[in-house]
């Protein structure tokens, strides 16, 4: 077989432009209009109807099912859109995908390519690349991407040895005849070649690149008809591999997200596989009606046939399963059971995508979630005594990482919750209303506050133990003494938030904080007092004044949430 090395390497390099080109015009879209496909994906979920559709044209824009899935794992990670909701989105992006196999077949391997014009095109698209306005500037980008990707393709197709003046490169695919062979020898070469699309999309990281690859590889006559549509049934499961990888250090919501995606295309590959005879010569008759040409005969109709059998595949296969949606869900949710409640800590459980009828409504909504927010907060502290008491090396490498999740979930639900209350503010409101919609932006800020304390007790006791600046018992238990006050704090704090017209928490809350302050105040004291002496060493000592520190912080915080929360002017 005469494929020298270069050839292989020009492949490759060639291949890699293909990928940078799609990678660079589907950045550049997604920073022009970033802001408004995001808010799209979050709104244009009401129905599974508006999901597919919706899915099905963010993707047709970026070019990139992956962009898109893995938008949609991060927003149910956030919360932002449910589990079922998700669902009609993703199966929107696989029906979109399409749109670069037709991109490619009509534009790239028709008689007049798109090739021929790629270096006019970067002509253009070079000197917008260097404006100074960011707009032009991104859409310079995503020409200057557009004509890469098909300057990408051209070179791959020249870089394929003449298979004519090399027929044994031929006889090694020739063994592999699927017509003229059994049914179940048809159906076992069949799963080959998907296995070998799945296998080679997952390397790629792009099932754009991968049907690139494909249609190539047809057009020059290596891969037959049937071979290369089960290569591109395969493409399709490779193609779920990248949201399951963004999935690996999402919650569970988003775990099972991805799980629904692997779910839907490898059973649409199934049925696809059962019925492949059938399928392929149902594409050849529509191919002969709409292309004047059979795939099995004609080679110059082969890419636009396979483009319409990716195309179809994808719809039968939406179709098919539309209805079956809560199944798909209750197979992912079965895959993927919850560990435990901290796996799906994180839903905006009554903050939807637009507001309730009216602001009084939807501030409702809004305190319920800084209830969750205000728990969440409460559940997280547990972690801080536990990492000044333990020892273990690998459990308090744990606690810092469920401290560091907590943290960053704060973030998002701050964040989330700011921006419906200031889309609340917007409303026509009564002083009343304006004064509560100030004291709950307030509270999300103090909550937020406390998470990112949980980072920096976590960080100061993790750097404790590494420079070995271990506390005396006298430490310890000073700090656990302070560490149980200011859990009572934290509890009264969220009863507060439930109920803020109930006296007896606030007063309950204003005792304990005077406890917590004067503790404080005497452990301080005693501590310098010490440090005077050469009772403590000086770096285990700095330790724990920092940690009394940040431990207070935490306590004033709580308070200056219950204190906002029970003022008279936002009672119930």
């Amino acid at each position: 077989m005469n494929f020298p090395i270069l050839n292989i390497l020009s492949i490759i390099g060639a291949l890699g432009l293909f990928i940078y080109g799609m990678k660079v015009m589907s950045e550049a879209i997604q920073k022009v209009a970033g802001a408004k496909l995001r808010s799209t994906l979050r709104t244009m979920t009401a129905s599974r109807g508006i999901g597919v559709f919706t899915g099905f044209s963010v993707t047709g824009i970026l070019q990139s099912s992956s962009a898109t899935t893995v938008m949609i794992v991060s927003f149910v990670n956030a919360g932002l859109i449910t589990l079922e909701q998700s669902v009609g989105v993703i199966m929107g992006a696989n029906l979109g995908t399409t749109v670069t196999a037709w991109i490619v077949a009509v534009l790239g391997m028709g008689k007049f390519s798109i090739s021929q014009l790629s270096l006019p095109i970067l002509a253009l698209a070079f000197p917008l690349i260097f404006l100074s306005k960011e707009k032009l500037r991104l859409y310079g980008e995503a020409i200057f991407g557009f004509a890469i990707l098909f300057l990408g393709l051209s070179f791959m197709r020249e870089s394929l040895p003449d298979w004519q003046a090399n027929m044994e490169a031929l006889n090694f695919l020739k063994q592999f005849n699927y017509e003229g062979s059994s049914y179940l020898s048809a159906l076992l070469l069949t799963i080959l070649f998907v296995l070998l699309g799945t296998v080679v999309t997952f390397f790629l990281q792009s099932s754009s690149a991968a049907i690139a690859l494909t249609l190539v590889l047809t057009a020059e006559g290596f891969v037959s008809f049937p071979l290369a549509a089960a290569i591109i049934l395969g493409e399709n499961i490779g193609t779920t591999i990248t949201a399951n990888i963004a999935a690996v250090v999402a919650n569970v919501y988003a775990k099972r997200a991805a799980r629904i995606h692997l779910i839907f295309n490898v059973l649409g590959v199934l049925w696809a596989i059962l019925l492949f005879p059938f399928f392929l010569n149902f594409i050849a008759v529509l191919s002969e009606l709409i292309f004047n040409g059979n795939p099995y005969k004609d080679d110059t109709v082969m890419a636009l046939s396979l483009s319409l059998f990716h195309t179809l595949f994808n719809l039968f296969n939406l179709l098919l399963f539309l209805n079956f949606v809560p199944l798909l869900v209750r197979i992912a949710t079965w895959m993927v059971p919850s560990r435990n409640t901290e796996d799906e800590l994180f839903n905006l459980d009554y903050i939807g995508s637009g507001l309730m009828a009216t602001p009084e409504l939807s501030m409702l909504e809004a305190r319920k979630e800084l209830l969750n927010f205000g728990d969440l907060i409460r559940k997280a502290y547990k972690y801080i005594p536990l990492l000044i008491v333990e020892m273990d090396e690998k459990k308090l490498n744990q606690y810092v990482e469920k401290l560091e999740k907590y943290e960053d979930i704060s973030d998002r639900m701050e964040m989330e919750i700011s921006n419906y209350l200031s889309k609340i503010s917007q409303s026509e409101l009564s002083t009343f209303g304006n004064n509560r919609v100030r004291a709950m932006l307030n509270v999300a800020n103090y909550l937020e506050r406390i998470g990112d304390i949980y980072l920096e007790v976590s960080r100061n006791l993790t750097n404790r133990k590494e420079q070995k600046a271990y506390f005396t018992p006298e430490m310890r238990n000073s700090v656990l003494r302070l560490s149980q006050l200011v859990s009572q704090s934290l509890d009264l704090m969220v009863k507060i938030i439930d109920s803020s017209d109930d006296k007896d928490y606030y007063e309950s809350s204003v005792k304990v904080e005077r406890e917590i302050n004067k503790l404080f105040a005497a452990l301080k004291a005693d501590y310098i007092e010490k440090v005077e002496k050469g009772k403590y060493r000086i770096q285990s000592g700095m330790y724990y004044s920092d940690l009394l520190a940040e431990m207070e912080r935490i306590a004033d915080h709580a308070a200056n949430i219950s204190s906002t929360l029970s003022s008279s002017d936002l009672q119930n």
